[in-house]
């Protein structure tokens, strides 16, 4: 799994490197996805997230879903700035929107990648993360650093401390850290009776202070 990681975050700082300018989003058709939707991901095109959240994984030899990342508002992603043969995007949030570019038009127009520079920025950060997340032996450790990532990157203050805006399944959450759903359940119900976090009446965790 670290070598699917570090092959992306080699991508983007590839990306980074290019010049740019443009007006995005604004007049451009919103393709709409629900959540756990398949978005059909075209290498000639590079997208943009207008609303929502969406989950981006690839496959590793051995059949498990690998987390890369996540796209949200403004943020762009696409197969043609990833070096992994197999790229996946999910719709996360019931309200994902997002806008198309071909990649030809996008990369001739030196300023449109420029905009998008700071995003790309974070989307490396993101991998990074992942990466390091993916380094730690236990799973209550992977699962500690996967809500404080969760949290930096789709959290919502509230009064008791940090929601996630995403509800996410056991299932979820044990696929990103890459352990099992029963191994992820009790490690979620060990933090619940520490008091480290709880779940609201629309099953979304909060991350108490």
């Amino acid at each position: 799994m670290r070598w699917l990681l570090r092959e992306n975050a080699l991508q983007l700082q590839s990306i980074l490197s290019l010049d740019s300018d443009d007006e995005m989003t604004s007049d451009r058709f919103k393709d709409r996805y629900y959540k756990g939707e398949l978005i059909p991901i075209n290498y000639q095109e590079i997208y943009q997230v207008c609303q929502g959240v969406v989950k981006l994984s690839t496959i590793s030899d051995t059949g498990e879903e690998v987390l890369v990342g996540l796209a949200s508002s403004s943020m762009p992603f696409g197969a043609s700035i990833t070096s992994l043969n197999i790229y996946q995007a999910t719709a996360l949030t019931n309200n994902v929107e997002l806008v198309r570019f071909p990649l030809t038009n996008w990369l001739n127009c030196p300023s449109r990648v420029q905009k998008l520079v700071p995003k790309l920025t974070s989307r490396l950060r993101q991998t990074e993360l992942l990466l390091y997340i993916s380094d730690q032996r236990r799973v209550k450790h992977r699962l500690h650093y996967l809500l404080q990532f969760l949290k930096q990157e789709i959290g919502q203050p509230v009064p008791q401390g940090t929601r996630l805006s995403v509800r996410f399944t056991h299932e979820e959450l044990a696929s990103a850290c890459c352990a099992t759903r029963v191994t992820t359940t009790r490690q979620l119900n060990k933090l619940r009776e520490q008091g480290m976090i709880s779940v609201d009446d629309e099953h979304h965790i909060i991350l108490l202070n």
